[in-house]
């Protein structure tokens, strides 16, 4: 039986080991997830399905998936058996809806935020995607680089409209609690701000990133 889960929901991100996907689940989150895009924290198929094995029937497990055709991401996602892929790369709602005429499960769609400004794109991937991923643009990364933008300028110009809302981008128990009071975000999606090394989550880290998420750990 699952985790009851109220208010903001938890995505771990950037999962290597099967333990740590365990972990994840025992703490109540709502999603893990594994990288297939160019990343120190990537993974193929087969190991991807071994990594989230743990979370079968309590979390949804989503890919995260840099610039590929839709056929590419549909075969990887029914290999590792996903919930959930997540289009990293600056996707187009054309591709949200060639993945979703191939894919069964929940679409997201990554919009990278450089400073305080929504890149124009949002609305209509909004409007295609289940969930818009909010995150820093970062030159040359698609992600996982531990780098925020401004939450306070974005939430005061966000088109909440379609699409549930996903924050990522330099959360860490330190400060989830400020970004979610800003943001207000569906979920919240952390990989670097929870981790020893690239891919290797600390379970106290992980521990007190949710207890802050749900008010009960000290945050900035």
């Amino acid at each position: 039986m699952g985790v009851e889960r109220v208010g903001v929901l938890v995505k771990f991100c950037g999962l290597t080991r099967d333990t740590d996907a365990a972990y994840a689940v025992s703490l109540g989150a709502a999603y893990v997830g594994v990288v297939f895009a160019e990343s120190p924290r990537r993974v193929d198929p087969a190991a991807a399905a071994t990594v989230v094995a743990p979370a079968r029937g309590h979390a949804k497990a989503v890919g995260v998936f840099g610039p590929s055709p839709a056929e590419a991401i549909a075969r990887i996602a029914g290999e590792a058996a996903l919930d959930v892929v997540q289009l990293h790369g600056d996707p187009s709602p054309l591709l949200v809806e060639r993945t979703r005429a191939l894919f069964g499960g929940e679409i997201w769609a990554v919009v990278r935020i450089e400073g305080a400004t929504i890149p124009p794109e949002l609305s209509a991937l909004a409007t295609a995607a289940d969930a818009v991923v909010l995150d820093a643009k970062h030159p040359g990364r698609l992600g996982g680089t531990g780098t925020a933008f401004d939450w306070a300028s974005v939430a005061r110009t966000l088109d909440r409209r379609g699409a549930r809302i996903v924050l990522a981008g330099g959360l860490d128990p330190s400060n989830v609690a400020r970004a979610v009071r800003l943001v207000a975000p569906d979920v919240v999606d952390v990989s670097s701000g929870v981790e020893r090394a690239p891919g290797i989550k600390d379970h106290a880290r992980m521990r007190a990133f949710t207890e802050a998420v749900r008010g009960r750990g000290a945050s900035e």
